[in-house]
């Protein structure tokens, strides 16, 4: 018998060689969320030995303001003062270094005049630290200081913040400014006790919106087109917790179609804002505008667990006079100015100084009791 032949061996095709594909190993996974949860635990204690730090250095500064106060107060020799001052510092910083200085030891002494009730220290240096209070210590009036102070806790302002809030005279601009101190300071204790935000502690005339950078001629949907553009810069400025809904928001009414400009959300108000933008001068049939949109908002988008819509109406300029009469306050109206630019700061202040003095003269007069001149009728 012939050999049977083999059939010839079969050669596989080169093939091209595969891509190592990443296989991702379950400790992979596992080690990352582990690191995740390491990382979070880090943070969590750095802020904690943070707040800790700031709230030990901001209670040891107010102790020894307190108390070098108090001793230079019973003394009352202003050159008994200046002397132990000068005594104190040397020690302290030949033993602790130069963070005891002269200068140092005035600034803890300002801080324990102007907020002398710790308990009120107490609960702002959770959320303020010692370059805060600094910033705040050498406002000259009291309103001012504690405003500042309840809003950078309520806000969560950073130093650079506040320092703008402040060169910008936030406070002089809040329609709170503009009422008797009696009421600034019934709004500001409803602040720091309760948390309690109202319309007045953030509205604000003017609007400073020198960012939009608008120059030359322009009109309202320029304005508008700048916000949007501009948008966090404006929410900045508005103040926190407010947040964008809408532009050009549809009303519609029968056949009737209308566009509000701006919508916003305001968390601690827990209220749709709604916001007009006007080139020119107000007009008092701006009034009867955004109540009708304000009307239309709380009847169709308001939420059962929400408050009435508020509005806004931002203007190049009005007459205080126009405003007063109309009583916008009672529509949930706040009408206010909007700058472009930025004028000289002594310009600005002066202008809210005499707003504010003319705000408080207003209302001094309303509330004044009429005299009546008609004689009671009765017996001789």
């Amino acid at each position: 018998m012939s050999p049977k032949k083999l059939a010839p061996a079969k050669v596989r095709k080169a093939t091209k060689p595969v891509k190592d594909e990443l296989v991702v190993e379950p400790t992979a996974i596992n080690n990352q969320a582990l690191l995740s949860d390491l990382r979070e635990l880090i943070e969590q204690a750095r802020l904690k030995v943070s707040q800790a730090v700031n709230a030990g250095l901001v209670t040891l500064y107010w102790n020894i303001g307190q108390r070098i106060r108090s001793e230079i107060l019973k003394e009352q020799r202003a050159e008994y003062g200046e002397k132990i001052l000068h005594t104190l510092s040397a020690k302290l910083v030949r033993d602790y270094g130069r963070g005891f200085s002269v200068k140092s030891l005035l600034h803890m002494i300002r801080f324990a005049e102007v907020f002398p009730d710790f308990q009120i220290v107490s609960a702002l240096m959770r959320q303020l630290s010692w370059t805060h209070f600094l910033s705040i210590i050498y406002l000259k009036n009291h309103l001012q200081r504690e405003f500042y102070a309840e809003m950078c806790r309520i806000e969560k302002w950073s130093t650079r913040t506040l320092q703008t809030k402040i060169g910008t005279l936030l406070f002089e601009r809040t329609a709170v400014a503009k009422k008797p101190e009696n009421v600034i300071n019934k709004e500001i204790d409803e602040l720091r006790e309760e948390d309690k935000l109202t319309p007045d502690l953030i509205f604000r005339d003017p609007y400073v919106l020198d960012f939009l950078q608008l120059h030359d001629s322009y009109g309202e949907k320029d304005i508008e087109a700048a916000i949007l553009r501009e948008m966090a810069s404006f929410l900045m400025e508005l103040g926190a917790g407010f947040t964008f809904v809408a532009r050009q928001k549809r009303i519609q009414i029968g056949k009737d179609d209308f566009y509000l400009d701006l919508l916003f959300y305001h968390r601690k108000l827990r209220r749709l804002i709604a916001i007009e933008l006007k080139y020119g001068s107000f007009e008092p049939a701006h009034k009867g505008q955004m109540e009708l949109y304000l009307r239309w908002l709380d009847k169709y988008e308001r939420q059962p667990d929400e408050e009435s819509p508020i509005g806004i109406i931002l203007c190049a300029e009005k007459s205080n006079e126009v405003v007063e009469l109309m009583e916008l306050g009672k529509s949930g109206i706040h009408v206010a100015e909007y700058l472009t630019e930025l004028p000289p700061m002594d310009v600005l202040r002066k202008k809210l100084h005499d707003a504010i003095k003319l705000a408080r003269a207003s209302f001094d007069n309303k509330v004044k009791p009429k005299i009546s001149w008609v004689k009671k009728s009765g017996g001789k």
